[in-house]
C-alpha cells in the first residue's frame, strides 16, 4: 500500500526527464530544431533501440507485439490484478516536433524510473507503451498500432499499407528495421484496467489561459475521406477557355466548400490537408486530382451530416465543370468520452500539487481513442507554447512538462493501489 507521505514527497526527476527527450531530439532532428522520425523507418528503428535499452535498465520485461507496438512491463505485488498502462508514440510527422507522442512515453518512462528510485513496490503492474504509428505521417493512417490492438482495423490491412509515395509497404518494412515482434497485437491478450495518456495540448487553450494541466473529458471524432476527380488534360495554349475539364478548377471550389460547410454548420472543424494534381506540369491543364477531407466534431452525426453536405455539392461542381468524381470514407474514428472518475483523478491530482488545471476537450486525434474502447481511459494535457505543433516549431515549456509527468506519476500510483 503506498502511503500519502510517499505521494507528498514523490517527483519525478525533471534534469533527468529533459535529459531523455533531449537525447531523442537528436534522432531524426531537423535543422529548425524538429524531428522527423516516421514509423517503420531507419529513424524509428535506432528510437526504438535506445528506447529499449532505457527499458532494459529499469529491471522491466519489455514485448514487442505483431504490429511492433513496445509494451514495458513492470511486475505488481498482484498480477491477476488489472494493470495501469501510461504511454503514447515516439514516431513524428514528417516532419514534426519535439514532444508530440513523445512526452506521453518520456513521461511514463521517468515516472517508472522514479518508482523504482523510490524502491515502491506497486499493487498492480505498471506498463509503459509505445504504439506503432500514431501520426500516420508516412503510412496512413494514423493510431494505426492502437488500432489494431483494439480490434478496430486488421493487421493484414495494416500490414498491406503504402507509404505516401506508393514505394514501400508498412509491413515489410518494420520487419525490416526488426521491431515486428511475435506478441498477438490483441488487447485481449492483456489485463489493462486504467490507461493514462500524457500529452501536449497541440492546441491554444491552455496556452491562452494560463493553466498548466489539462483534463479533456474527451476527443472528437475524427473522419478521413478521399476524393478523386478526373477532368481532360490539354495543351495549355491551344485550349480555348470555354469547354475545359480542368480537375484542379474543381478542386479548388471544392476546398473552398469545405471551409464554408465548416463554418456554415459550426461546432466541427474541417480541413483538406493533402492534394495531388496530375500531371503536375505548367502547361498542361491538370486532369486527375485526389484530395483527402478530415472533419471532426464532438458530434458523430453532425460529422455525417456536414460530410453528405460536402459531398452533395461536390458532386454539382464536378457535373458543372465536366468531370468525374469519386469518394470513399478512408478511416473513421467514434468521439470518445473519457472515464469521468479518471478525468477527476487527474485534476484532483493537478490541484494536490498545486498546479492551475483546466476541464476542456481534444480536438486532435490520439492513441486513446482506441485505448478507451476496450479500458477506463484518460489524458493529461501540457500547454503548446502558441498553440502550435505538427511543425518544427512546437514547443512547450521544460517546467511544463516537468508538472504533467508528476500528475501522470500521482495518477499512476494512485491507481495502482
Amino acid at each position: 500500500m503506498i502511503r500519502n507521505a510517499q505521494l507528498e514527497h514523490l517527483h519525478v526527476d525533471g534534469d533527468r526527464l529533459r535529459t531523455t527527450i533531449e537525447i531523442s531530439s537528436r534522432i531524426g532532428g531537423t535543422k529548425n530544431n524538429g524531428i522527423q522520425r516516421c514509423a517503420a523507418t531507419d529513424e524509428d528503428k535506432r528510437m526504438r533501440d535506445i528506447f529499449t535499452k532505457w527499458v532494459r535498465e529499469t529491471g522491466c520485461e519489455l514485448i514487442i507485439d505483431e504490429m511492433g507496438n513496445m509494451f514495458a512491463v513492470r511486475p505488481g505485488r498482484d498480477r491477476k490484478r488489472g494493470a495501469v498502462m501510461a504511454g503514447s508514440h515516439l514516431d513524428t510527422q514528417k516532419p514534426g516536433g519535439r514532444f508530440d507522442g513523445i512526452l506521453g512515453v518520456l513521461g511514463a518512462l521517468e515516472a517508472m524510473r522514479s518508482i523504482n528510485d523510490a524502491g515502491i513496490e506497486l499493487e498492480r503492474d505498471f506498463i509503459v507503451v509505445n504504439w506503432t504509428n500514431e501520426e500516420g505521417g508516412w503510412f496512413a493512417p494514423a493510431c494505426m498500432g492502437s488500432g489494431v490492438w483494439a480490434g478496430n482495423i486488421t493487421k493484414e490491412w495494416a500490414y498491406g499499407r503504402k507509404d505516401r509515395d506508393g514505394k514501400t509497404v508498412f509491413g515489410e518494412e518494420l520487419a525490416r528495421i526488426g521491431y515486428m515482434g511475435d506478441f498477438p497485437c490483441d488487447h485481449r491478450k492483456w489485463n489493462i484496467e486504467t490507461a493514462y495518456e500524457l500529452h501536449i495540448e497541440q492546441g491554444p487553450i491552455l496556452w491562452k489561459m494560463k493553466k498548466q494541466i489539462g483534463a479533456p473529458r474527451g476527443i472528437l471524432c475524427l473522419h478521413w475521406y478521399d476524393v478523386y476527380l478526373e477532368g481532360t488534360a490539354n495543351q495549355v495554349g491551344p485550349t480555348p477557355m470555354e469547354g475545359r475539364n480542368d480537375a484542379l478548377l474543381a478542386f479548388s471550389e471544392m476546398c473552398q466548400t469545405v471551409n464554408k460547410v465548416a463554418h456554415q454548420m459550426g461546432d466541427m472543424v474541417a480541413t483538406v490537408g493533402e492534394i495531388q494534381n496530375y500531371p503536375n506540369s505548367r502547361n498542361i491543364i491538370p486532369s486527375r486530382v485526389h484530395f483527402t477531407v478530415d472533419i471532426r466534431s464532438w458530434d458523430d452525426n453532425h460529422a455525417l451530416r456536414a460530410w453528405q453536405l460536402m459531398k452533395r455539392e461536390f458532386e454539382i461542381i464536378a457535373e458543372r465543370l465536366g468531370c468525374q468524381i469519386r469518394s470513399e470514407e478512408f478511416w473513421k474514428v467514434e468521439s470518445a468520452s473519457f472515464d469521468q472518475k479518471l478525468v477527476d483523478l487527474v485534476l484532483e491530482s493537478a490541484e494536490e500539487l498545486g498546479i492551475g488545471s483546466l476541464r476542456m476537450l481534444s480536438g486532435a486525434g490520439h492513441d486513446m481513442s482506441e485505448i478507451n474502447k476496450v479500458t477506463r481511459g484518460a489524458m493529461i494535457f501540457v500547454p503548446s507554447i502558441g498553440g502550435r505543433s505538427h511543425v518544427e516549431v512546437e514547443n512547450t515549456a521544460w517546467d511544463d512538462c516537468v508538472r504533467g509527468a508528476d500528475v501522470l506519476l500521482r495518477c499512476i500510483l494512485k491507481s495502482s493501489q
